[in-house]
């Protein structure tokens, strides 16, 4: 069974030792790489392509969720895991809207931490139950004011934009892959995505409702 492969992102050089001798005392994790700063980050991930990356929130320079956007917009498969020594709902909030899998307080426990994100792995959500239950409240009070429906970009990335522009052009897979320089799984994990998001089931009806929709 292969290693969940994790990069470690933290300004704090002493947190992420610390951190990387959790990781590696673990039989099915392994410590690929490390970061001090969210451009580093970005270099790393593309370098080295982990499974999971644990990103601290606040760091010089570059920040957490800027850089989180970054890859996830590169390296759609990649899990990515905010941790912070701050609970705040608009840091919450972002992280999440820019396409991290959870957000863990510095505070949690080894083993708390460890199990979720062995369940980051397995599709789920990396949140304490507070924040979860935070997270529930402000959808419901979005909800009941009307903000939650689809926006004019249907939820997609940049990125995913670009994809659905060249599917609606009628390209091949290889042929987006090259035009954006990208691997042809990513450009397939694009495409999945962008069927689910607008809801329909093969690249001919995207592309109807990206031209419908004003989005190509």
């Amino acid at each position: 069974m292969d290693k969940i492969r994790v990069l470690m992102v933290d300004d704090h050089a002493l947190f992420r030792e610390g951190l990387a001798g959790i990781i590696a005392s673990q039989t099915d994790m392994e410590v690929v790489g490390e970061a001090g700063d969210g451009l580093e980050a970005c270099v790393k991930a593309q370098e080295l392509k982990p499974d999971l990356i644990l990103m601290d929130v606040q760091m010089p320079g570059m920040d957490g969720l800027t850089a989180v956007r970054q890859i996830k917009e590169a390296l759609p498969e990649t899990a990515v895991v905010m941790l912070t020594v701050r609970d705040d709902d608009d840091k919450l909030f972002e992280a999440l809207k820019n396409g991290a899998q959870g957000y863990l307080l510095k505070e949690i426990r080894s083993q708390d931490m460890l199990a979720m994100l062995r369940g980051v792995m397995r599709g789920e959500a990396a949140l304490s139950p507070a924040l979860a239950g935070r997270v529930l409240t402000e959808f419901r009070r979005l909800s009941r004011r009307g903000f939650v429906k689809a926006d004019d970009d249907c939820g997609l990335t940049e990125r995913e934009q670009q994809v659905l522009l060249k599917v609606s052009e009628g390209a091949t897979d290889k042929e987006i892959a090259e035009s954006l320089t990208i691997s042809l799984n990513t450009v397939k994990t694009h495409i999945r995505n962008i069927l689910s998001k607008l809801q329909v089931s093969s690249r001919r009806e995207a592309a109807k409702v990206a031209k419908s929709k004003g989005l190509v």
